[in-house]
């Protein structure tokens, strides 16, 4: 299964190419964004998901068409652009998120606490011809 993360990455790449926006928001609809589970979300990210799947899927095609075509086509060229933006603070939203649910690294004591610092002092080098 490929994760939330490895999707929303190539949705992203698929965003970067030099093809019109709109038919790189189908792109990556149709490529990327159907294979996550909004359950496979943050809870940050989830309702941000909804909205943006919500923009591609929320129009009823025409025949011959499928929603995320209909969806797009009826978007004004700003729509497209903040669809496009969107996917991206998603995609920023994820490691934020993991490192909020991470629990602290614990502390390695290197050296004893009691250690006297002559211990570790390095004579220095010196050079004679």
């Amino acid at each position: 299964m490929v994760s939330a993360w490895n999707s929303l990455h190539s949705a992203i790449l698929e965003l970067v190419r030099s093809t019109p926006m709109k038919q790189r928001l189908i792109c990556a609809y149709r490529r990327h964004l159907t294979l996550i589970q909004e359950d496979h979300l943050p809870m940050e990210a989830r309702g941000s998901f909804a909205q943006l799947m919500g923009s591609l899927e929320g129009v009823a095609p025409l025949r011959g068409e499928d929603a995320v075509t209909a969806s797009v086509r009826k978007m004004s060229s700003q729509d497209a652009d903040d669809c496009a933006a969107l996917i991206v603070e998603i995609f920023g939203l994820l490691p934020r998120a993991l490192d909020a649910q991470r629990p602290p690294a614990a502390v390695v004591q290197l050296r004893s606490v009691d250690t006297a610092p002559a211990e570790f002092d390095v004579p220095a080098l010196s050079a004679t011809n």
